[in-house]
């Protein structure tokens, strides 16, 4: 059963580039990217690093220089390179890595086919999430590469993703009540979460009533087309400067051509659907676009709590809630350790998951984070009132 599922993401990760070219994986846009080629090593290094080095006798890394140059953020493993040259790793190849992916591969297979401990299988299973969560950020760094080449790429023509969502006609859409009262949150059972979810607590919640529905790019358009963008009574302090210091009109991938707005998707430029769910916004655009409509977006606990009684799952939802620890969370010994607390601040919680996540890796207790500014994500908003 593991390693039947090692298997399956192993090779989806692969199907995910299947349709690119040699000189798609190495580029790296921007340092908040990574290439293809770097997102296939990382997750090797991971099963390499984390599993096989410690636990498999007799095992022999696959190349003394991968450690260096395909850690990430583990300081507790050592020296790694910089993060914003990973485009300039022409070497090692792409079919070195591949090669590489491949050789790991066998070694786990190797490895599972004798008895292991619980520890050791739960290393693998963290292993399988880790490269679930690069199957979508090689998607979303793909496509913030590819937008920026001036003759709009198409990576696959049936894969625009964000025309796949609509919200529903108008008499669809309406508002979900949710008593005052003490609830429970956080991941309860026994099967995988991320340590993150765990310790299950309560919260006290007002009355409040969050929308069915998804807010759409019509509606979003109404927002920019009323002066959204130069209202600076809309956004927070720190979003005025960096919408002022960027430039930002609009959503990210959107651009206005004679009059009519369009967007780049991975399936090419495409006009913008009006009826399809808003994509690609900052946190800073969905709390100003929220105060636009004297509402506000819902905390992460009035989030999960509501989450029962709406479809979900389309865009990662901004919530206003502050990336924090639950009661009782401490973080584990060593590089796994490593992996959420550390990045608790300076960061947002989205609740959900995309039409870019990878199958069986959502829950309603799912705690997604980025900075306020990064509008890469397939995120979107969902309004409180």
């Amino acid at each position: 059963m593991l390693l039947a599922l090692f298997q399956q993401t192993r090779k989806y990760t692969e199907s995910l580039c299947a349709p690119l070219n040699i000189e798609d994986y190495i580029p790296q846009a921007v340092d908040f990217t990574s290439p293809p080629k770097w997102h296939l090593a990382h997750t090797t290094w991971f099963f390499e690093e984390m599993i096989l080095t410690k636990f498999l006798d007799g095992y022999a890394v696959f190349d003394a220089h991968f450690g260096f140059l395909f850690n990430s953020y583990y300081q507790s493993v050592g020296e790694k390179a910089v993060r914003a040259q990973r485009g300039l790793m022409t070497r090692p190849t792409v079919d070195q890595v591949y090669q590489y992916r491949h050789y790991v591969d066998e070694q786990i297979q190797r490895l599972l086919s004798k008895e292991v401990s619980e520890s050791v299988k739960a290393l693998i299973t963290l292993g399988i999430h880790h490269e679930q969560q690069h199957q979508e950020l090689l998607l979303t760094d793909l496509k913030y590469t590819l937008s920026l080449n001036p003759i709009a790429p198409v990576y696959q023509p049936n894969f625009n993703l964000v025309d796949s969502c609509n919200a529903g006609t108008s008499e669809e859409k309406h508002w979900l009540g949710v008593k005052e009262g003490v609830y429970e949150v956080g991941y309860a059972g026994d099967d995988f979460c991320f340590d993150n979810e765990r310790g299950r607590h309560k919260v006290y919640l007002q009355n409040f009533e969050i929308a069915s529905s998804l807010v759409t790019n019509g509606d979003y358009i109404e927002f920019i087309e009323s002066g959204g963008y130069r209202t600076f009574s809309y956004w927070l302090d720190d979003g005025w400067s960096w919408l002022n210091s960027h430039n930002i009109t609009a959503p990210l991938y959107w651009k206005n051509i004679d009059g009519e707005w369009h967007y780049y998707t991975l399936a090419g430029l495409k006009r913008v659907n009006k009826q399809a769910v808003l994509s690609h916004i900052s946190y800073y655009e969905a709390n100003a676009y929220a105060h636009w409509k004297k509402m506000r977006l819902p905390t992460e606990f009035e989030w999960e709590v509501a989450s029962t009684q709406f479809e979900w799952g389309q865009r990662w939802e901004w919530t206003s809630s502050a990336y924090l620890p639950y009661p009782g969370f401490n973080i584990s010994d060593g590089a796994v350790g490593e992996y959420n607390g550390k990045f608790m601040i300076n960061q947002m919680v989205l609740r959900g998951a995309s039409v870019a996540t990878s199958e069986n890796h959502s829950r309603a207790t799912y705690r997604n984070f980025f900075a306020p500014h990064f509008q890469w994500q397939f995120s979107g908003l969902r309004l409180v009132k």
